[in-house]
C-alpha cells in the first residue's frame, strides 16, 4: 500500500518562525532532521508557510520568492531538499491575499500550479483567507486541485478550510490529501484540548487518502515561538505527550512546528516515539472509536484497530486532577466465553504492564495519557 495515502509527516515554518522564513532556515532544519533521525522515522516534508513571497506579483503576474529570504530561488531549494531524500512544501491561499497579506491564488490557480510544478514543489498548503464571498470554498478548492493535476506533477493538496461549509461532504472528492477542520492551534493546553474535543465528535471524518488535519504540533515550542498568534504560554511535558498521543491515535498529520535545530530531551523523545508513529502510520488508517468513562466527563478511552491484528488503546484524562481511567474489555468486544485475554504494552516504556480478560485501568495525572499496544492471546 502506497505511503502516499497515509497522514503526512514533516515540519512547517509557521508555529515557531512566523514571517522569519528563509532558505537558510529550511536547509539548516533539513540537516537537523536528518542528523537527529527524523527523516528515517518518516518526517519528510519541509513546508514553507505564509510570508515566503514578495508582496506583489511580477509584471507577468507570477509569484516571486522574496530574494532576501531565498537568494537562490525556490527551485534551487527544492533541488537541495530532494537531493537529501526530503520533499518541499509551499503555501498559498484561495483568496486574493493570503492570511498575512501576500498575493493569493484566486484567479491565478493554473499559473501558480504550473509555477509550483516547475519549481519542484511536492505539497501545497492552501489557506482560506480573503476570498470572494460569492464563491464557495468547495469551488475554489476544486479549481486548485484541478490546476495541480493539470501540471502532471504529483503535488499533495493540503487544504486549510477550517471546517466550514460542510467540508466533509465534498473535500475527499477534490483529491485533497488533508483538510484542516479546526481553528489554528496555540501553544497551550486549552487550545490542544479544544481542538481534540471538537475532533472527538467526528471520529469518522478522517480516512485513507483524505485526513482530518488538527493543525501542526506544538510539542517543543515551550512558550518560545516568534509567532504572537501561537506563543500563548506553553505546555508541560505531560500535556505535550498527550497532544502527540492524540494526534497519533486520531490519524492526524504529524507536522512539527518547533525549532528542530534546538529540540532535545523530553520533547525529542515525544516526537520520535516509534510506537505512536507506527500507530499513526498504520496502513489500514482505521478511525478509532471512543468509550466514555463512567462518572467522569473529562476522561475517555480511544480504541484503534491496527492492520496487524493488534489494537491501540489510549486512556486520556482532560481533567485538572488525577483520575482513575478504566476500560471494560467487553466494551471493545471481548467476552469471557472467548477464552481470550488482552495484553497491554506501554507505548512509552515498551513494557508489558498487564493482561486481562475483563478490565484494565491506570491512574493518570491532570491532562495526562497512556497509550498501549494490545494483543489478544489464549488464556492458559
Amino acid at each position: 500500500m502506497s505511503a502516499m495515502i497515509l497522514p503526512p509527516m514533516g515540519w512547517n515554518t509557521w508555529n515557531t518562525f512566523y514571517d522569519k522564513v528563509s532558505e537558510e532556515l529550511v536547509l539548516e532544519t533539513m540537516d537537523a532532521m536528518i542528523e537527529k533521525g527524523f527523516r528515517e522515522l518518516g518526517y519528510r516534508y519541509l513546508i514553507l508557510d505564509d510570508c515566503w513571497a514578495l508582496k506583489e506579483r511580477d509584471a507577468q503576474g507570477q509569484l516571486v520568492a522574496d530574494p532576501d529570504k531565498f537568494p537562490h530561488g525556490i527551485k534551487a531549494l527544492a533541488d537541495a531538499v530532494h537531493a537529501k531524500g526530503m520533499k518541499l512544501g509551499i503555501y498559498s491561499c484561495c483568496g486574493v491575499r493570503t492570511c498575512a497579506g501576500y498575493p493569493g491564488s484566486f484567479d491565478h490557480e493554473y499559473d501558480d500550479a504550473r509555477q509550483f510544478a516547475q519549481w519542484g514543489v511536492d505539497y501545497l498548503k492552501y489557506d482560506n483567507c480573503n476570498r470572494p464571498n460569492h464563491i464557495s470554498s468547495e469551488i475554489l478548492n476544486r479549481r486548485m486541485a484541478m490546476a495541480l493535476r493539470s501540471t502532471g506533477r504529483e503535488i499533495d493538496l493540503a487544504t486549510c478550510q477550517w471546517g466550514t461549509e460542510a467540508v466533509k461532504s465534498w473535500i475527499a472528492s477534490t483529491g485533497a490529501r488533508t483538510f484542516r477542520s479546526t481553528v489554528d492551534i496555540q501553544d497551550n493546553w486549552f487550545s490542544i484540548e479544544s481542538i481534540a474535543r471538537s475532533r472527538l465528535e467526528r471520529l469518522s471524518w478522517s480516512a485513507c487518502g483524505c485526513f482530518d488535519d488538527m493543525d501542526m504540533l506544538v510539542v517543543g515550542l515551550n512558550g518560545l515561538s516568534m509567532n504572537p498568534e501561537v506563543n500563548q504560554g506553553g505546555c508541560t511535558d505531560e500535556e505535550y505527550q498527550t497532544h502527540f498521543a492524540l494526534w497519533a491515535m486520531l490519524n492526524a498529520p504529524l507536522i512539527l512546528g518547533c525549532d528542530v535545530r534546538k529540540v532535545e530531551g523530553r520533547a525529542l523523545e515525544i516526537l520520535q516515539n516509534k510506537t505512536l508513529i507506527k500507530i499513526n502510520q498504520d496502513p489500514a488508517c482505521k478511525a478509532p472509536f471512543k468509550i466514555p468513562v463512567y462518572g467522569n466527563d473529562d476522561a475517555f478511552v480511544l480504541v484503534k484497530l491496527l492492520s496487524d491484528g493488534t489494537y491501540a488503546i489510549g486512556l486520556f484524562n482532560f481533567g485538572d486532577t488525577d483520575a482513575n481511567v478504566s476500560v471494560e474489555l467487553w466494551d471493545i468486544g471481548l467476552t469471557l466465553s472467548s477464552n481470550l485475554r488482552m495484553s497491554f504494552r506501554d507505548c512509552q516504556t515498551n513494557d508489558i504492564v498487564g493482561s486481562s480478560r475483563e478490565h484494565f485501568s491506570a491512574v493518570l495525572p491532570p491532562h495526562g495519557s497512556n497509550v498501549y499496544l494490545c494483543a489478544l492471546e489464549e488464556c492458559k
